[in-house]
């Protein structure tokens, strides 16, 4: 491993390693994952390939003996973002399905709780799978994304469905957002397009006052949420699931992703 790609890993790792401290994971569940996600990937990468897959090439690549791979591709990774992603498919329904939405406004509707048309009883169902719309409704309010209102109808306080309080939700939305973030990267440091380039960006500075930061965040909060919520419409009439009507060929997945950070500034070196 080259030194610029160790320094990279490590930042990585570092940032990784403070959850699993706060959340008391030993280093031997960590190693075991790591060992979990190296067999993964090489047993893909060597089936897209087109060559031979078996327990002994994977030793060899990963450098693991072949029991522990023979154990390690026996198991299966288990997904734990079921819950967050019917909310999304509820509040994205909400947003989008003229059902849902009031006419005059554009805007989502208040929506009685139960009906034949235009529902959010009706909404759950078409959008949740099999959750009921009391334990939907009970989810939505515990994070604040709607209330019920005097007459009992429901309503939508935000438009973006966040998880504030749940440790395991903000832990499968860091395995959704986190592994998205790193594929672009990669993509980016091995296409040999530069048509096909997946836009990275960011914009920083590291001499700001604290005192800035509140207005900062703020104005990130307003103008961000805008422009996500114009990246939805769009990809909305666009996705087949919400738009049956859209033709073309394959099925993929494609989204933009915006966050904002902070933390101390690393010192400057003095200059000469």
């Amino acid at each position: 491993m080259d030194n610029t790609l160790r320094t990279a890993f490590y930042r990585i790792v570092k940032a990784l390693m403070r959850i699993l401290y706060r959340k008391g994971v030993a280093l031997g569940d960590f190693t075991q994952l790591v060992k979990q996600a190296y067999v993964d990937v090489v047993e893909q990468e060597l089936a897209r390939s087109g060559e031979r897959v078996t327990t002994s090439r994977i030793a060899a690549i990963t450098g693991l003996t072949r029991k522990d791979v023979a154990q390690l591709r026996e198991r299966e990774a288990q997904e734990t973002s079921q819950r967050y992603n019917r909310g999304v498919r509820v509040l994205t329904g909400w947003l989008h399905d003229t059902e849902f939405v009031d006419v005059t406004s554009g805007q989502p509707a208040i929506l009685p709780f139960r009906g034949e048309q235009g529902s959010f009883e009706r909404l759950v169902q078409r959008y949740s799978g099999d959750m009921s719309a009391f334990a939907m409704l009970d989810e939505m309010k515990r994070i604040q994304v709607a209330r019920e209102t005097p007459d009992g109808s429901v309503e939508l306080l935000s438009q973006v469905y966040i998880p504030q309080g749940d440790e395991g939700e903000k832990a499968a939305l860091l395995g959704m957002d986190v592994p998205l973030l790193i594929t672009t990267i990669d993509h980016n440091l091995t296409t040999r397009d530069p048509l096909e380039l997946r836009y990275q960006r960011k914009v920083s500075y590291d001499n700001l006052p604290q005192e800035a930061l509140p207005e900062f965040r703020a104005f990130v909060r307003q103008d961000a949420q805008q422009l996500l919520l114009r990246f939805n419409d769009w990809l909305y009439r666009h996705d087949r699931d919400h738009t049956p009507g859209v033709q073309g060929t394959g099925q993929i997945q494609a989204g933009v992703g915006i966050f904002y950070f902070e933390q101390p500034a690393e010192p400057k070196e003095p200059e000469q």
